[in-house]
């Protein structure tokens, strides 16, 4: 049986919740291994919606969830999901769930200067969601982060307080605004430290003692290829690596254990925030999609813009992730459109591209080249097999397949968990 590593094969949103959950009933572990809490699931099981931001989805079906070094943390957004869980039913222990040890924090500190820049007149607006998600991977990769396992040595602390806040603070007074006090973020740092060291681990090495074991792990990443911070559509991106190579670096183990890679792709694109989307539609078709799709932010409840599917942003998606197989989700919202159009190619002067320009000067100038197909009249909404589909459904998934030159492993059909057309078990590689 293999390990399998999920990731967005998009912009995010493309409804990785749902297919996660599914594959975590099949997996012993569930490890996230980038992004902070700027990302979400929201999953129905048993009736119940949980909207989780931080813990990996398996939490809720009380598997072993582990956050991986390579995720940001913010402790109070952290003990918070862990009070609202527990307010659902689920036992929420460090026996259930573990946060790596060294695993950078996301502090007030960060939250006030990603708001800063994007309310800055002469600044550029990524439309990130002011959590505070850069500004901590900056620190982390400046090498000054407070890390979890600091939070255990308060004489350690103060001297990483005081090296974070010679920086913070000389950017804040070019901000014209007030330095930090020390002495205040070590007394929130001291307050909030009980709800969170006990669940610190040294994630790597349980992960290696269960692969050992035998037991199937499933890697879940958060976002989308294309925010990737270095293949992505920059500077419109996330400041993480979101690609599936990233599992391994992120958890602590090695390349060759992440095994099946699995791209989430929606059956048309959507995108949250500022940058370029080459397919994206203003019209009355792109609030259309948006309203079927019920097209808001988890996390922000900010709408998400809407366009036809970009089969050469996912083409580019399957290379740089080396995905075995997608999962396609939200069929069902195509349903009742008399025509769909696959974009093919992009044009940009005059000349026909197969891939998305690195320049995010020409990747906001490249036209679409579209393919028309018809469209179904009738219902795909909750279809378990391929004889349940329409046939004109059925010719849209594998053009989709030809498209991007990968195959569709898993088809969803609507939010219910069990809604899935199951074509390859991802876990068995």
């Amino acid at each position: 049986m293999a390990n399998v590593v999920v990731v967005g094969a998009q912009w995010g949103d493309e409804g990785k919740g749902k297919i996660v959950d599914w594959l975590s009933h099949r997996a012993d572990v569930v490890a996230r291994f980038q992004g902070g809490h700027n990302a979400g699931h929201t999953l129905v099981v048993g009736g119940v919606t949980y909207k989780l931001s931080l813990m990996p989805s398996g939490v809720v079906r009380g598997k072993l969830s582990l956050l991986g070094n390579g995720v940001v943390v913010d402790p109070w957004a952290f003990a918070e999901e862990v009070e609202r869980v527990r307010g659902q039913g689920v036992d929420v222990t460090p026996d259930l769930v573990k946060v790596a040890e060294t695993a950078a924090l996301i502090l007030p500190v960060h939250r006030e200067l990603d708001a800063m820049r994007e309310t800055r007149d002469d600044g550029m607006k990524i439309g990130t969601t002011r959590r505070g998600i850069g500004p901590a991977y900056e620190d982390k990769v400046g090498r000054r982060a407070i890390r979890v396992i600091d939070l255990a040595d308060e004489d350690a602390l103060k001297a990483r307080i005081a090296d974070l806040l010679h920086h913070h603070n000389a950017l804040r007074r070019g901000y014209g605004q007030p330095e930090y006090d020390a002495d205040e973020l070590l007394a929130s740092l001291k307050e909030v430290a009980p709800k969170i060291l006990p669940f610190a681990d040294p994630v790597w090495r349980t992960l290696d003692r269960a692969m050992k074991a035998g037991n199937k792990v499933l890697f879940e990443g958060a976002q989308g290829a294309m925010l990737d911070v270095d293949h992505g559509t920059y500077p419109y991106v996330t400041s993480s690596n979101t690609v599936a190579g990233q599992a391994a670096a992120g958890t602590g183990v090695g390349p060759g254990k992440v095994g099946y890679a699995l791209g989430i792709v929606k059956a048309y694109t959507t995108r949250v925030g500022e940058g370029p989307f080459p397919t994206e539609l203003t019209d009355a078709t792109g609030r259309k999609l948006g309203e079927r799709g019920h097209e808001f932010g988890t996390v922000t409840s900010r709408q998400r813009r809407c366009g036809w599917f970009d089969a050469v942003l996912v083409r580019q998606s399957v290379r740089l992730n080396g995905l075995d197989g997608v999962a396609l989700t939200k069929l069902d919202v195509l349903d009742g459109f008399p025509e769909l159009k696959v974009c093919i190619g992009y044009k940009l002067d005059g000349q026909r591209l197969k891939r998305l320009p690195a320049s995010a000067a020409d990747q906001a100038r490249v036209e679409p080249i579209y393919e028309t197909m018809e469209g179904w009249n009738a219902s795909t909404r909750g279809a378990r097999s391929w004889a349940d589909l329409p046939a004109q459904a059925v010719k849209y998934v594998r053009r989709i397949e030809e498209l991007i030159e990968a195959p569709v492993a898993l088809l969803s059909t609507s939010p219910e968990r069990e809604d899935v057309i199951l074509m390859h078990d991802p876990f068995r590689g």
